[in-house]
């Protein structure tokens, strides 16, 4: 099992990766299209229509991608004075909720972002050549690999017998350091 599993880390420890250089092309090429909306606007005096949904867009992207690796990685927001005043227990069913609750919402997100997406896809986006529903794309996608790197720490926690992990990642596979 613990093959398997550290297989599946290797994998996943790559879609981080490539989520998190995305989210950073993201943010640049963001910046780079509200430059040149501010260039176009004030010194061409004409502003380009595409550049301010391109970067909303763009923006919907990297947060997401952005907040799944912050989940797999163990840097989102959290509350854990509870946590770590706790029993050892009540910590791992706190760590096991907390886990089921997350996956549970980036499932959440994934299916209502693939129904909006689906139900907007008809419509153009004003702007730029694309349909609407792509707007949306990026609810699905965050969601689900947010709901794959939860459900990783979830197995862990439950299969891999860790009794109270502090997740951080190193190359080239997720480690966790128990106290």
């Amino acid at each position: 099992m613990r093959a398997h599993l550290a297989a599946l880390s290797r994998i996943l420890s790559i879609v981080n990766r490539a989520a998190l250089w995305l989210a950073g092309i993201g943010l640049i090429l963001m910046t780079a299209f509200i430059g040149w909306q501010v260039f176009g606007r004030y010194v061409l005096n004409q502003s380009p229509s595409w550049t301010e949904p391109a970067s909303l867009l763009l923006m919907s992207w990297f947060i997401l991608l952005g907040s799944a690796v912050g989940v797999r990685e163990a840097n989102h927001l959290g509350f854990e004075s509870a946590l770590h005043h706790a029993p050892a227990f009540l910590r791992q069913v706190m760590l096991i909720m907390t886990e089921v609750l997350v996956a549970g919402f980036g499932l959440a997100m994934t299916w209502y972002g693939t129904q909006l997406a689906m139900e907007t896809w008809s419509a153009a986006m004003p702007g730029l050549p694309i349909p609407q529903g792509m707007d949306y794309v990026p609810l699905a996608v965050g969601g689900l690999l947010i709901a794959l790197f939860s459900l990783e720490k979830l197995v862990r926690l439950l299969l891999a017998g860790e009794s109270v992990p502090l997740v951080r990642v190193d190359e080239p596979h997720l480690v966790v350091v128990k106290e």
